[in-house]
């Protein structure tokens, strides 16, 4: 396969040519999806008032700067942060159905969540502590029930079905034992929804992911290099267990600050990272194609939420939900047919 080589200030970095085209053509279906986005929404709007706005001209600069764009921008960088998520659990455990919703992280933030409205005040601080601290004790009761049979990645994937289950159950009844008030709010919020998210709901979140997927971009050589093996990898002076560590921690902290915000929203973890490597035909499962494919499927699951009942809007997890099915399905049907 060919490769391009990016020079600069005396380095230069080694890209298959197949990669920098799928990355410029996800890149550019982010920006096309994107346009749509800021220009649907209770009346449409052109491109050209659309890019008005923008620049901070016309009638409309407060429904697409103040309303449309924060939406947009969080399916963009909520969508990057659960494909990088999907990616590290799927590397971490060598399975296609190793992912944040199917192990039970999701699960464990959301109780985290539930505890900080249903006990606490329901802070956006305290949301966002709550949810990172139940995805760690998920992921550790995980980790610890693994290693005693001796730890792979398929029984890390299906102890963390079982977790999830027990987990699930567990917040049923938190949400049964809540006020009535709380319980709707839990509810609606545990279908995962960019409805109503504003600026003052992401900077923050923003600024938590941007941190986390830096860390996660400098040790993104060492997560390949682990991914060929343990003993190629120490061998190549990769510390397996700090780099294990930092990227559960960081696969948490994404899919924890996510959920805080727009609740759990499933499958684009699962679905993105495989996708991302088919397309760019990949050994691994590369963090870069997940995390573009991921803010592509989040952006269109939400747009076609927005769209599909208008003008009542849907949240987007119903329709990850219903897209991660079928993808889940083609899946299993491949995986049992390779067996």
């Amino acid at each position: 396969m060919t490769a391009v080589v990016l020079r600069g200030r005396g380095r230069s970095i080694r890209v298959e040519r197949r990669t920098l085209v799928l990355v410029v053509s996800l890149l550019v279906l982010i920006l096309g999806l994107g346009l749509l986005g800021l220009c649907f929404g209770a009346t449409w709007m052109n491109p050209g008032e659309v890019l008005q706005a923008l620049a901070g001209f016309g009638d409309s600069v407060v429904v697409v700067t103040e309303w449309r764009l924060p939406r947009v921008l969080a399916g963009i960088v909520f969508g990057a942060a659960l494909g990088v998520a999907g990616a590290i659990f799927q590397n971490i455990t060598r399975n296609p159905m190793g992912s944040p919703d199917v192990m039970g992280l999701d699960a464990g933030a959301y109780t985290g969540a539930l505890i900080a409205l249903t006990v606490f005040g329901g802070t956006p601080g305290e949301l966002a502590l709550s949810s990172v601290l139940g995805g760690l004790v998920v992921a550790a009761v995980i980790y610890l029930l693994s290693a005693r049979g001796g730890l792979s990645g398929l029984r890390l994937v299906v102890i963390g079905i079982a977790v999830n289950a027990m987990v699930t159950a567990l917040n049923s009844w938190i949400v049964l034992r809540a006020d009535l008030e709380v319980a709707i709010a839990a509810v609606g919020w545990s279908a995962g929804s960019l409805n109503g998210v504003g600026w003052p709901k992401v900077v923050l979140p923003f600024a938590i992911i941007a941190v986390l997927l830096l860390v996660m971009a400098t040790r993104s050589h060492a997560m390949h290099q682990a991914a060929l093996g343990d003993a190629l990898a120490v061998t190549s002076g990769v510390g397996v267990g700090r780099l294990r560590l930092v990227m559960v921690l960081v696969g948490v902290g994404c899919t924890a600050t996510v959920t805080a915000v727009a609740g759990p929203i499933v499958f684009i973890a699962l679905a993105a990272p495989q996708i991302g490597r088919r397309l760019a035909k990949a050994p691994g499962v590369p963090l870069l194609p997940a995390a573009l494919t991921g803010a592509v499927l989040l952006l269109g699951a939400d747009l076609i939420a927005q769209m599909l009942l208008a003008p009542v809007s849907l949240p987007v997890g119903v329709v990850s939900a219903a897209i991660g099915g079928v993808y889940l399905i083609w899946l299993l049907t491949k995986e049992v047919r390779s067996a």
